[in-house]
């Protein structure tokens, strides 16, 4: 092997675009594992999620990003905001898209922000398994007019289709030097962070429509017992009073079975027993509490 071939290359791959495009789905397939949440729900990605992945002598470095959206609240504001952020210091700006949603209003203000950005630019045409080819094609030529793409992927993040040869294309892209991260490091995420996350994936996928956008999930507790296994207690913060019915279900079962498949899921990830206490509270103006920001990772705008 030569000298050239033992060299070893890092860097950061912000991936960017308009809600439910995918990005986390596509994170976490390079990943290997789960270091992002997602669900059908628009805008389940609040805050910048680091995932990291290797490709032989490849550290690459995946921001996850807050799609991109015209804010309308503090909340908006400040995820908008944290996806901006993602970006600064990037190797390689990867804008993600719908391939079967396609064009529209929702993708106008990331191409808007993108036009601007002097990194090097790629485009992740996503879900090609459930879309049709001359529509990707379309999309991938229009894109390509506004911005000026250095390259075009075509991808499912769901099933695999085109990802070991997008992975290895960009590790190809990153600039030779020392790993940042240890090996076997998969996120900068903390456990008590996932464990806050994994309850919040779970209220989206057995709540879907009935839970409004505006909840949120507070980790008050997070404690090894003498025996190794964790106990965790967190806060499930609602905006109305009727939202609480909606999250306890009759008799407190769908409270229960939230906190059920999000212990077997934590216990899981993180490879230890875990004993999950679950509370709802309801808190009017929780978007207009700074530290429920601070405990999200979100910065606080005005």
């Amino acid at each position: 092997m030569t000298n050239a071939e033992n060299r070893t290359r890092c860097g950061v791959v912000a991936v960017v675009g308009a809600p439910n495009a995918g990005k986390s789905t596509l994170v976490n397939a390079l990943v290997g594992q789960k270091v992002a949440i997602t669900s059908p729900k628009a805008q389940t990605t609040r805050t910048r999620v680091m995932g990291l992945a290797i490709e032989g002598n490849t550290q690459i470095i995946l921001v996850d990003t807050p799609g991109i959206f015209e804010p309308k609240r503090r909340l908006d504001r400040a995820m908008v905001q944290a996806a901006w952020g993602g970006t600064q210091n990037a190797d390689l700006i990867a804008l993600v898209i719908d391939g079967k949603a396609g064009l529209g209003p929702k993708l106008e203000r990331a191409v808007e922000g993108l036009k601007e950005r002097r990194e090097r630019k790629i485009l992740i045409i996503n879900k090609v398994d459930i879309a049709t080819k001359e529509k990707l094609l379309v999309h991938a030529e229009r894109l390509n007019e506004k911005i000026g793409f250095e390259e075009i992927f075509f991808v499912s993040a769901a099933t695999g289709d085109g990802l070991p040869e997008f992975k290895a294309h960009i590790a190809g892209m990153m600039p030779e030097g020392p790993w940042h991260f240890p090996e076997d490091q998969v996120s900068d995420a903390t456990d008590r962070m996932l464990a806050a996350e994994i309850t919040r994936e779970q209220l989206y996928h057995q709540l879907h429509a009935e839970l409004p956008y505006a909840a949120a999930v507070e980790t008050e507790k997070y404690t090894e017992r003498p025996d190794g296994s964790l106990e965790i207690h967190q806060q499930i913060l609602i905006a109305r009073p009727t939202q609480r019915a909606i999250v306890l279900g009759k008799n407190g079962q769908r409270l229960k079975q939230i906190g059920s498949q999000a212990r077997a899921e934590l216990a899981a990830l993180i490879g230890k027993p875990v004993h999950l206490y679950l509370h709802v509270k309801v808190k009017e103006n929780w978007e207009d509490d700074r530290s429920v920001y601070r405990d999200i990772g979100l910065d606080w705008v005005e």
